[in-house]
């Protein structure tokens, strides 16, 4: 009986790998696995490694996407691959909203427009010659 009573917990589990490939967040099994090797998956806040790493429902995943993070709650494990419809039924999306249009995220502060900051070695080399032009050194 003690068997009996350990299959729904185990029916209940499934690899990471094969339920983002069922809940259609990967194109793909292999490039679910790929994209956990690389750490790019966490489980309830835990980065993992291992493809091979069970979710249950109830667990926090995490999947880091280009520039994105996808945050979702696993409802329950997938079956096979199926349309969208079927897919988005083993998660709820916890993605926060993206940032209003007026606000840079982290990748827009990281870069900056044309003119400001610290000149670059092609700005900094005009800047010379403007000064070589003007009548060199003042000093």
């Amino acid at each position: 009986m003690a068997r009996d009573e350990e299959l729904p917990d185990r029916q209940a589990r499934q690899r990471i790998d094969k339920w983002l490939f069922f809940a259609r967040l990967r194109k793909s099994r292999s490039l679910a696995a790929k994209t956990v090797e690389a750490g790019d998956v966490r489980i309830n806040g835990t980065v993992i490694r291992q493809a091979s790493q069970a979710v249950r429902p109830g667990d926090v995943v995490i999947v880091s996407l280009d520039r994105q993070d996808t945050v979702v709650r696993v409802l329950k494990p997938g079956e096979r691959r199926g349309p969208y419809d079927e897919a988005r039924l083993l998660y709820e999306d916890m993605t926060p909203p993206p940032a209003p249009r007026g606000e840079r995220n982290s990748f827009a502060q990281a870069t900056r427009d044309r003119g400001t900051g610290r000149p670059t070695k092609r700005e900094r080399r005009q800047t010379d010659r403007l000064h070589d032009l003007s009548g060199g050194d003042e000093d």
